[in-house]
């Protein structure tokens, strides 16, 4: 069985949370991690209820990181004055990551966080924005990568048809932006299976997947989350997935695993407030969006749009940002995609 390196291996393993998580099933499942002094306690948090928070989500309207947002969001406006959904897109996410990092301390900005927080770091194409600018509160979601193609695409009935096809023909492959995770799982993907793909950034996965409607690429390294509507309406399908197990939603779809390809890799998504937050506020954002994210309107939400709910606290999750920086430093490297 081909292999990625050792060192992919153990990014691999560090994202087993991500990868068991999007392909362990459609059915929302949630943990219960310890308080923390940040983000992690309900003890006294800050009065918030007079507020009116924008939550800014860094990619375009329309894809999984938008709409799991949204969902939240949703989910939290009863405690608040008011909340919003900003959408400012750009630089493969850093655009809007670097304005919430950048925003007022106060809780009245909160951007979701996503794992290209630490790839464009690794990348070197942050335009400036790190992780310790930001204070995290929560991780919400995991996914793995999905590739998925046009379901009319005759060169493409399986994964094994779409790598050899690579080996002689250029083929394009959209991502959610340059240096963003759907960009080095398909990397990732490519350098395990001996061959190469051109490719196509986007801001967000849904320019990608609406190229790939129009024929205009190949294919998309998305989660499957943001292809569901699309396989269920018969315009795409899904060739394999990159993650530990097969997704309860789509059953008949091999691993890339299965398929001689040892590569499992996705992503996560958070919350994030500037890291001078004071620790009280941070605490009953905690409070706010965790409650949320255990409500049955928000477990709802996240099963009938096959995003799997995956909880951890702000300490925990600022620890697993640092690590992954790490490792994805090592991956880019490897992979020979370093920037700056």
């Amino acid at each position: 069985m081909k292999k990625i390196t050792a060192l992919a291996l153990a990014l691999a393993m560090a994202l087993s949370l991500t990868a068991c998580g999007g392909g362990g099933s459609s059915t929302p499942s949630t943990s219960n991690p310890t308080p923390s002094s940040s983000g992690g306690g309900s003890t006294g948090g800050a009065d918030l209820s007079n507020l009116s928070v924008t939550c800014v989500v860094p990619y375009d309207a329309g894809g999984g990181t938008d709409a799991v947002m949204r969902g939240l969001a949703d989910a939290a406006k009863g405690s608040f004055k008011n909340i919003s959904v900003e959408n400012r897109s750009g630089a493969g996410g850093a655009t809007g990551m670097l304005y919430g990092a950048q925003a007022a301390n106060d809780g009245s900005i909160v951007t979701m966080i996503t794992v290209e927080l630490a790839t464009l770091e690794a990348m070197g194409n942050n335009a400036g924005l790190t992780y310790t600018m930001f204070k995290p509160i929560l991780m919400v979601n995991s996914a793995a990568s999905a590739i998925t193609v046009k379901a009319d695409d005759d060169r493409f009935n399986s994964l094994e048809d779409f790598i050899e096809y690579s080996k002689s023909n250029k083929v394009q492959v959209g991502n959610s932006g340059i240096g963003a995770i759907w960009h080095l799982a398909a990397a990732g993907l490519a350098k395990t299976a001996g061959t190469e793909f051109n490719h196509v950034g986007y801001d967000g996965a849904n320019g990608a997947i609406t190229d790939l409607l129009g024929g205009h690429i190949d294919a998309v390294a998305v989660s499957y989350a943001e292809v569901n509507s699309f396989v269920q309406s018969g315009d795409l399908k899904v060739l394999a997935v990159m993650s530990n197990d097969r997704l309860e939603a789509i059953p008949d779809v091999p691993t890339c695993k299965e398929c001689g390809y040892d590569c499992v890799l996705g992503t996560w998504r958070g919350l994030g407030v500037p890291a001078s937050t004071p620790d009280e506020v941070v605490d009953e954002l905690y409070r706010i969006f965790s409650e949320a994210a255990d409500s049955d309107a928000f477990k709802e939400f996240m099963a009938n749009t096959n995003n799997v709910i995956e909880i951890m606290d702000g300490d925990s999750f600022n620890t697993m940002i640092g690590e992954q920086l790490e490792l994805y430093t090592g991956l880019v490297e490897d992979l020979g995609l370093k920037i700056g």
